[in-house]
């Protein structure tokens, strides 16, 4: 299947969308927010939850968390606020660098909501624990798949393909296993991603083609593809892309990512299919590269 699509050319940082033709993806046979915790130890929720009612930041209400500096009347506020505060925001007195060493012990026995509660997630963790959980929680809003900045929007991971067909109605949908990803254009100058959705074993997946600058006057490009779900839920499939043409082949296979992680990672660390300009100009077809997914 190939479908035409349209390239914008982005300036600097910021991306564009591409037009693109088709993909193929193969399947791989081979609670509600709560502000009642327990403590570390057990106990009465009321009580723990008065606990943690005591480490609210007055400033945007997350947690202050150890190590814990008060001002010199005793107030707490957290780390990221306090950076940009020049007096203490209850009693308008000196941010004294004074260590509670009381309140970091109860701390260490009380247990505190993940961040995204309100999103469903129901872990209470004591505060080690508590940001590499929130980094990685399933239960997180998810961002705009689409590469580049513009798009702010964050959700649930089931209105996801609501946003996309309303607000990014410029990306062609492929039904079927086995597409032609065609991206139009790939001369154009600055940073440019092409970008399109396959539609097969009843997920949806998102195909990018991103062009970056990477050194000094040095091009390549970036072919990934993202599953419109989990993380768990990528693990049951496989993808491969194949660049063919001339008599020679390219091929990169790969379980694909989940929209969660996002592609910028992906690209730094070249987990994808990675290829400079040269190597497109051997594939390519009066400008145009295909892609078979």
């Amino acid at each position: 299947a190939v479908a035409a699509a349209t390239a914008v050319v982005a300036t600097n940082t910021s991306s564009s969308t591409g037009s693109s033709a088709g993909n193929t993806s193969s399947a791989n046979t081979s609670s509600s927010s709560s502000s009642s915790l327990s403590s570390a130890g057990g106990g009465d929720a009321g009580m723990s939850a008065d606990l943690t009612s005591l480490f609210e930041c007055p400033v945007c209400f997350d947690y202050v968390l150890p190590p814990i500096l008060q001002c010199s009347s005793g107030h707490l506020v957290c780390v990221s606020c306090r950076s940009k505060l020049t007096c203490c925001p209850t009693c308008r007195g000196p941010l004294a660098n004074i260590r509670n060493l009381a309140m970091e012990k109860v701390a260490s026995n009380v247990k505190f909501p993940c961040k995204h509660s309100g999103y469903g997630c129901t872990a209470s963790l004591v505060y080690t624990e508590k940001t590499e959980h929130e980094e990685t929680c399933e239960c997180r809003p998810y961002l705009c798949p689409c590469p580049g900045a513009s798009c702010k929007w964050q959700g649930p991971l089931d209105l996801v393909m609501q946003h996309l067909m309303m607000s990014h109605k410029s990306i062609t949908t492929l039904q079927g296993e086995d597409i032609v990803f065609l991206a139009t254009d790939i001369n154009l100058p600055g940073a440019v991603d092409w970008v399109m959705m396959q539609s097969c074993f009843g997920h949806h997946f998102m195909l990018v083609l991103e062009k970056q600058e990477k050194y000094d006057g040095h091009q390549q490009f970036f072919a990934i593809v993202q599953l419109i779900g989990s993380r768990k839920e990528a693990e049951n499939f496989v993808y491969r892309l194949e660049l063919n043409g001339n008599r020679r082949r390219l091929t990169w296979e790969a379980m694909p990512r989940s929209i969660h992680e996002g592609v910028a990672s992906a690209i730094h660390n070249s987990d994808c299919l990675v290829f400079d300009t040269s190597i497109a100009q051997l594939f390519a077809d009066n400008g145009n590269l295909g892609i078979n997914v």
